[in-house]
């Protein structure tokens, strides 16, 4: 949010139009009163993102406007500015919700940073509560959730090739979410009533494999005491999911190529082949055209496999997605863990999108359900990430969801860990910072505003 309206109240009229004129500098939509009573007016008239108002007026003062923001405009930021300011006044100030407490004769300058600071809280909550409203719409619907635009270009072409039966050959890092996706061009298709069987063809030894995907008959081998169904005889009518198809022995793509070939499966100790209907997903974590280069992989088979490829992005080259799915993480885990967590803070949020996820989204999932089980309020925090994530917190110039930091965001991560390597003891933490507790107390609270 670079601009906003903002709500300008002072009785020094010199004061209110140097005020006016500078926001207006900015972009903002300003309208500047004399008067409390009549900026009470406006707000039930008209919303406003921020109130900068000065404390001490007739009638209708500063604090007064602020209570009446905190009921009825809870959004409004409300910034505070007096030209007698007391330790006591400010600290009152901040208890009652201000989001910062400015000492007259305040610069320009200082007044523009408080309101853009202001704007950029208000801003990253409508953006949490916007991706906590997606993710809680789309709960226990089988939906991939993104923003990316390569993601959505993914989905448009797995969306138009699903009612086919081309096979397909999703290509991603470990933990993308290749079965998701496999799954999900199961949902869309044809085939969608008929059954999804999945096999990880890296899980088994070459005989285990066969046995698991042709099946046998009664007698074809010692222990063989019954009849069994392979897998490709019981996904027909459906789609059979073949997840690490590049562990795959040799011997087993031969068999398998001759499958997708004739279309029937002759199950061990048969002598007569077994009609199936099937559509094949493949998935793998590796270079399948190295494989094939070096003789690692059938191309013949891969060409069979291959019809259409979806290659699925790692997470930390689709960064704007991590917010979402942190969400759709915290709605999933919490109510089976019995935990009001509802939220993630905004600086927990920031680690997370600076974070490379090696694991890609099955590490986020990871991360989220720990966030959950370690909460003790309604918020996961940044203590409640694992280490390494909360090292970013303190990293100097650190880039933050791909971008250079402000100095604003240094000195709070640097306040922050400051007020960890003093136990907690806001006093002693003030007196390693040079600054007196009270303008300590200030800004944690100012702070603690920014989380809501």
């Amino acid at each position: 949010m670079s601009s906003g309206r903002i709500l300008i109240v002072d009785e020094d009229r010199v004061a209110l139009k140097n005020l006016e004129q500078s926001m207006k500098r900015e972009g903002h939509t300003v309208v500047a009163t004399q008067s409390g009573s009549n900026a009470q007016a406006l707000l039930e008239k008209q919303p406003f993102d921020v109130v900068l108002s000065d404390l001490r007026m007739d009638k209708v003062d500063g604090m007064q406007l602020l209570r009446r923001c905190r009921e009825s405009h809870p959004d409004t930021e409300v910034i505070l500015v007096a030209a007698d300011a007391t330790p006591e006044s400010a600290v009152e100030a901040m208890k009652q919700g201000a989001f910062h407490y400015l000492v007259k004769p305040c610069g320009q300058e200082e007044a523009r940073e408080a309101v853009a600071e202001a704007l950029q809280k208000i801003r990253r909550g409508r953006e949490n509560r916007s991706f906590r409203d997606q993710a809680q719409s789309q709960q226990g619907t089988l939906r991939i959730l993104t923003q990316d635009p390569h993601m959505l270009h993914l989905l448009d072409m797995a969306r138009q090739v699903a009612p086919t039966d081309c096979n397909i050959l999703i290509t991603g890092e470990s933990g993308t979410g290749k079965e998701l996706f496999a799954r999900y061009l199961h949902h869309h298709s044809r085939r969608e009533s008929g059954p999804f069987v999945a096999v990880n063809c890296g899980a088994f030894n070459e005989e285990l494999l066969a046995n698991e995907l042709f099946g046998h008959l009664k007698g074809a081998f010692t222990g063989a005491h019954a009849d069994k169904k392979g897998l490709l005889e019981a996904a027909s009518g459906g789609t059979l999911f073949l997840d690490e198809i590049t562990e795959m022995s040799p011997v087993m793509q031969v068999k398998l190529l001759r499958v997708i070939q004739e279309r029937e499966v002759l199950p061990l100790g048969a002598t007569t082949p077994v009609k199936i209907d099937v559509r094949f997903i493949a998935a793998t974590n590796r270079d399948v055209q190295e494989m094939v280069k070096h003789g690692g992989f059938r191309q013949d088979l891969y060409f069979r496999l291959n019809v259409v490829n979806l290659h699925i992005p790692a997470l930390s080259a689709r960064r704007d997605d991590v917010p979402l799915l942190a969400h759709h993480f915290l709605l999933k885990h919490a109510e089976p863990m019995g935990k009001d967590v509802t939220d993630l803070t905004p600086e927990a949020l920031d680690l997370l999108r600076a974070y490379d996820f090696p694991g890609n989204v099955r590490e986020l999932e990871n991360i989220i359900e720990r966030g959950v089980a370690l909460a003790t309020g309604s918020r996961i925090e940044p203590v409640h990430l694992p280490d390494d994530l909360r090292e970013l917190s303190i990293r100097t110039f650190r880039k933050k969801a791909g971008r250079i930091p402000t100095l604003e965001e240094q000195m709070q991560d640097y306040i922050t860990w400051v007020l960890q390597e003093a136990g907690g003891n806001q006093t002693h933490a003030a007196q390693l910072l040079g600054i007196d507790r009270v303008s300590l107390w200030r800004k944690l609270k100012r702070y603690e505003r920014e989380k809501a």
